[in-house]
């Protein structure tokens, strides 16, 4: 079970602004105002006093995405983003980590679902007994070769 490290008594607003309390780069109203943007981006501006328990899986999937980017990473890895989520939501988060990757923030992401990958291609490797392998080229050519027959 993979969950997302939500503190279960913390609003999603005080869980976005953790980061910045370690690392101490901002005042309390600009950490506010940052964490307040994060979640707004996410789509969960109207939610930000709700405690996890108040939150669906996905709600709970961008409280993290969020609190992941407080202190603009310049790279964000996600450990199977839609494991848990239904597919509506799954979608969600990866349009969402999409949109995250065009504001020049790296995302890395490992998944099984590779119909997803239709829908959002990138670069593409493979894990397959102990090696790594870029399977890009072959990848899109699939991708292709699947529209050509819808």
């Amino acid at each position: 079970f993979q969950n997302f490290n939500l503190l279960p008594r913390t609003s999603a607003i005080e869980q976005v602004e953790l980061p910045d309390l370690y690392m101490g780069r901002l005042t309390r109203r600009e950490r506010r105002e940052r964490a307040l943007m994060l979640l707004t981006r996410v789509g969960l501006g109207g939610r930000g006093t709700h405690k996890p328990s108040e939150l669906s899986g996905g709600q709970q999937q961008r409280v993290a995405i969020a609190r992941a980017l407080m202190n603009e990473p310049p790279a964000l890895f996600a450990d199977e983003p839609t494991g848990n989520l239904d597919p509506q939501t799954a979608d969600n988060i990866v349009s969402l980590l999409k949109q995250i990757s065009l504001t020049g923030t790296a995302v890395v992401m490992s998944t099984h679902n590779i119909p997803m990958l239709d829908k959002y291609p990138g670069i593409v490797y493979e894990c397959n007994d102990g090696t790594i392998k870029d399977v890009t080229e072959q990848f899109n050519r699939m991708s292709v070769l699947t529209e050509e027959n819808d």
